[in-house]
Parts: C-alpha cells; sequence; structure tokens
C-alpha cells in the first residue's frame, strides 16, 4: 500500500529545506543587533527548529527524520554546486568573482562543521521533543517545544564554532559568540511561540494527525518508516 503525504508536510518540509539553505548563505554576513555581533542567518536558522517541533509534535519523529535528512541532502547538494561554481574560471569581463567566491566558497572546515552540527542538533532536538511528548502524555507543548530547542541550539552551537574556528578564533572570544548563539536563538523560540502553537493546533486539525513515538527506533540511519504500533496515532486536545 503506496503511503500518502499530507499538504502541510510537503509544505513544512519544503520551508524546511529553504530555510537551512538560505541560513547558509546568510551566514556570510555579520550584522549587529542592539550592539551584540552575529551572523544573519540567525534571522532564518531557528526556524528550521520550530518547524522541526512542528513535525515532530504533529507526525512524530519519524516523518522529522526524514526532514531531516532531506535538509542534509539538500544543504550538502547547494554547497557542492557552489564549491563546482567557484572552481571554474570566470569570464575576463565579469567583476563579481571575488564576491561570488566569498558567498559561495566556504572553506573545507566550515562545510563540515555546518553540515555535521545541523544534522546532530536536529535530530537532538525531534528526540527530546519526542520523548517528553510520550512522557508528559501530549501536554505541555510549550514547555517541551523551548527546551528541545535548547538542547538542539546548544549541541549545534557546541559543535560548529569549535571546528569552523577552532585555532582561528580565540577560545574566550569563541565561548562569548557560542553562548550568544545559543541565547538568542532559543529566545527566537520563546518570543515566536505564540505562534508555533496555533500553526500546530491548525494543522493538527486539519491534518487529523497526532502520533505519540511509542515502541519505534530512534535510529537516526533508518529512513524508511516502521510499521504504527496500535498506539502510535492518538489525539490529545489539551496539548499545551
Amino acid at each position: 500500500m503506496k503511503q500518502k503525504v499530507s499538504v502541510p508536510f510537503m509544505l513544512l518540509g519544503i520551508l524546511f529545506n529553504v530555510c537551512l539553505i538560505a541560513a547558509n548563505l546568510l551566514e556570510t554576513k555579520v550584522i549587529q543587533v542592539f550592539g551584540i555581533t552575529v551572523t544573519a542567518g540567525l534571522l532564518v536558522f531557528p526556524i528550521s527548529y520550530i518547524i522541526n517541533d512542528c513535525i515532530a509534535e504533529v507526525w512524530g519523529f519519524r516523518k522529522a527524520r526524514l526532514i531531516i535528512w532531506s535538509g542534509f541532502a539538500m544543504n550538502f547538494f547547494v554547497v557542492m554546486l557552489g564549491l563546482i561554481a567557484v572552481a571554474l574560471p570566470a569570464a575576463p569581463f565579469w567583476e563579481g568573482e571575488a564576491h561570488f567566491n566569498f558567498v559561495f566558497g566556504m572553506a573545507p572546515r566550515i562545510v563540515a562543521a555546518s553540515l555535521t552540527a545541523f544534522l546532530v542538533g536536529s535530530f537532538l532536538n525531534a528526540y527530546v521533543m519526542s520523548r517528553m511528548k510520550v512522557a508528559s502524555g501530549g501536554r505541555h507543548f510549550s514547555a517541551r517545544a523551548i527546551w528541545s530547542t535548547v538542547v538542539g541550539e546548544t549541541a549545534d552551537s557546541l559543535i560548529f564554532f569549535p571546528v569552523a574556528f577552532g585555532g582561528i578564533i580565540a577560545w574566550p572570544e569563541l565561548l562569548v559568540m557560542m553562548c550568544i548563539q545559543i541565547v538568542l536563538k532559543s529566545l527566537y523560540e520563546v518570543l515566536i511561540l505564540p505562534v508555533t502553537i496555533r500553526v500546530v493546533a491548525a494543522i493538527k486539525r486539519i491534518d487529523g494527525s497526532d502520533v505519540y513515538d511509542q515502541d519505534i527506533s530512534y535510529n537516526i540511519l533508518k529512513i524508511k518508516d516502521d510499521k504504527y504500533c496500535k498506539s502510535g496515532v492518538k489525539r490529545s486536545d489539551n496539548f499545551l
């Protein structure tokens, strides 16, 4: 029997991939927010964690796992295309090569740091959301969304900054940057939480899904869905 993909799931999956690719491109610009220096990727990257929360909450860890791997594949694809384009000779009359190379010519260690941090942070986010939902009986969505984001963003920053900038930026400054990123990205989740709650409630109502991950495999390499157990899908009217 063929599995069908719902329209809300498809749209969230597309938005997830777009946010990840946009965040990687925006990371090349450094901005200042209220005197705090951060990368422009901060504007969009936390949205991927919010989408991750929505998918894990409505469709469970297995669908979140699928979306995370699709995001990784799309990111890797765009990065590789960018590196190939940088390696190709530019037309002699084109004056934008230096700027193009700055945006798309990511150093190998930064590429490795970005992709690895994304995988670890995203899977931890989905895992914490999934386990907390089962443990709480589907209640306390706000707390689950915040804590899963804190865990995921912390892991992301702890991996990305040391791998990407270790030995380049002094460790005291690197620790400050990591802490700022973790705090701001988590605060982003808190500020947009009222919107997230309404989006999740609307998707559950429209799609009719509310998956509880009982008796499933959390193996991140297991892409193919398991069969639903008897208690795999149920509704919770009070998920806040």
